[in-house]
């Protein structure tokens, strides 16, 4: 079984207010936000991000198309992998 970690970051309550939003609420937009990124910058894999969003893998994938960041990585990137074939 996977062991999981608390992690408490203090939020001014006038954030929640602004966005109109629940406590629970947030706290998942933040865990999918901040697994976007590190799946985004390679620090975490597609699976790795897709747990720490509360996804499965194909759900997290979408999330990413949504969002416009592609898993191919980016046009720089790819165009290094074609001259390095």
């Amino acid at each position: 079984m996977e062991r999981l970690v608390n992690i408490n970051v203090p939020i001014p309550s006038e954030v929640l207010l602004s966005l109109r939003t629940e406590r629970d609420e947030f706290a998942a937009q933040m865990k999918a936000l901040t697994a976007l990124k590190l799946c985004e910058t390679r620090k975490l894999s597609i699976g790795q991000s897709a747990a720490l969003a509360g996804m499965d893998e194909a759900e997290f994938i979408k999330f990413l198309g949504r969002n416009k960041v592609s898993i191919f990585g980016t046009p720089a990137e790819i165009a290094d992998d074609f001259k390095n074939a």
